[in-house]
């Protein structure tokens, strides 16, 4: 790449002086502009696949996990909403801004009425408009037609929508560098997918055989059958409440400013995520905040998320903190490994949201998860499979980690390549 010294300043951004500023809907980037057809998904398993909104997941969507759908809209032209080869499709609608390239020709699918179609001109490169979609360039440009809360775009919005054009070679060659990263941060995802797979499977065993038998292959292990499922026979089928102290957490008044933007993590389901401890929180609590709650935490007591729509979330302390309401807390008895009841509780996570019922807010309450019951090894054995499993946690955090790093590059190259602060070499 080389750095770009002839610009010219425009309405959206200083741009090279070979570049051209159009709009989204100008009749030379864009042949046709339109929503999609009114259709519902359906149980059969033939006919017309139809592409919806919650289907599109990080610019991408899965064509064999798209549903069979029933059109129920008059027009008769039908064609017009398969999805081709090079079209971009957005969604208008609850993930609102949010686009995706089609790879190939899709004859037998459509898309949903709460998304457009970008059908480009031919002297326009698909890909390079994939990317300016990912840009803050598009997002700020939407975010400032619409507000700070993104409800919907229309079709007058995205045809005002301007877009930075270099000849169509560097649109290409962006558009190639660009997706050197997608495919790095891909190789990532295939590798976090992996990990994750061999995470299910340990837990599986380990929960059901223990390290012994399945690990070190010595002896031969005797299994009973419990209320929970079948398990080693020397190991005890127990209760939450037995395995420590079960608190429910409490907010401080947030009125008060004395008890607010000290050093004391809050904690809320909003700050549980994938990893296993809960590092960083977005609102933390002064001392005095702490002590008019109380119950503070100490480091690795096991959290688990028991109102709302996020109920099973399960996660474990970093550091002393204070918790909400929606949130159940164990502080585990010191014969029993608190890492161990994270895993064991996060391999019945399905079952533990069963607990919950089908009330409008579903909830768990104290007393009923106090009885939820979970397999109980010796505090050997729950250490050796707490250790097992933390390895593997310990590779996720890692890949993790990787594909935010590679992230940050592809938003870089995104600032820089799309606006023509650096030039590519053709």
């Amino acid at each position: 790449m080389k750095s770009q010294h002839e610009i010219k300043q425009t309405k959206v951004e200083k741009i090279p002086k070979d570049w051209e500023v159009m709009k989204l809907g100008d009749s030379k980037v864009t042949e046709a502009i339109y929503y999609g057809i009114t259709a519902k998904a359906s149980n059969q398993n033939t006919g017309l696949k139809m592409l919806r909104t919650t289907d599109i997941n990080d610019y991408k969507f899965d064509y064999a996990k798209l549903p069979f759908c029933e059109i129920t809209d008059s027009r008769n032209q039908l064609n017009q909403y398969n999805l081709g080869k090079g079209d971009i499709v957005i969604a208008r609608a609850g993930t609102v801004g949010v686009s995706v390239l089609v790879s190939e020709d899709y004859k037998d699918t459509v898309f949903g009425s709460y998304l457009i179609k970008v059908k480009l001109k031919s002297g326009i490169y698909p890909k390079f408009i994939h990317y300016f979609l990912q840009s803050n360039l598009y997002w700020n440009h939407i975010q400032k037609a619409q507000g700070s809360t993104l409800k919907n775009i229309n079709l007058p919005l995205l045809r005002s929508l301007s877009l930075p054009l270099p000849p169509l070679p560097e649109q290409q060659k962006i558009a190639e560098i660009l997706s050197t990263a997608d495919e790095a941060i891909q190789k990532v995802d295939e590798a976090i997918e992996k990990t994750q797979k061999l995470k299910k499977g340990l837990m599986q065993e380990l929960f059901t055989k223990g390290v012994v038998d399945s690990r070190q292959h010595t002896g031969k292990r005797e299994f009973k059958d419990t209320e929970i499922g079948r398990i080693p026979k020397e190991w005890e089928v127990i209760e939450i409440k037995k395995l420590g102290k079960v608190i429910t957490g409490k907010t401080p008044p947030t009125a008060n400013k004395e008890y607010w933007n000290g050093d004391v993590p809050f904690i809320t389901p909003f700050d549980i995520g994938e990893e296993k401890h809960v590092y960083n929180t977005e609102r933390y609590i002064s001392a005095k905040g702490a002590q008019k709650v109380g119950n503070i935490l100490p480091k690795d007591a096991v959290l688990v998320v028991c109102i709302g729509s996020t109920i099973g979330k399960i996660a474990l302390t970093f550091k002393e903190s204070i918790f909400n309401q929606q949130i159940n807390a164990l502080i585990c008895k010191d014969n029993i490994n608190p890492h161990y009841v994270y895993y064991a509780i996060s391999s019945k996570a399905n079952f533990l949201k069963s607990f919950s019922g089908t009330a409008a807010v579903p909830i768990i309450k104290k007393s009923l998860f106090e009885t939820f019951k979970l397999p109980l090894p010796s505090l050997l054995e729950q250490q050796k499979i707490a250790e097992i499993l933390s390895t593997v946690d310990k590779r996720l955090e890692l890949l993790r980690e990787r594909k935010a790093k590679f992230e940050r590059v592809k938003k870089g190259l995104m600032g820089d390549l799309l606006t023509g602060r650096k030039r590519v070499n053709l």
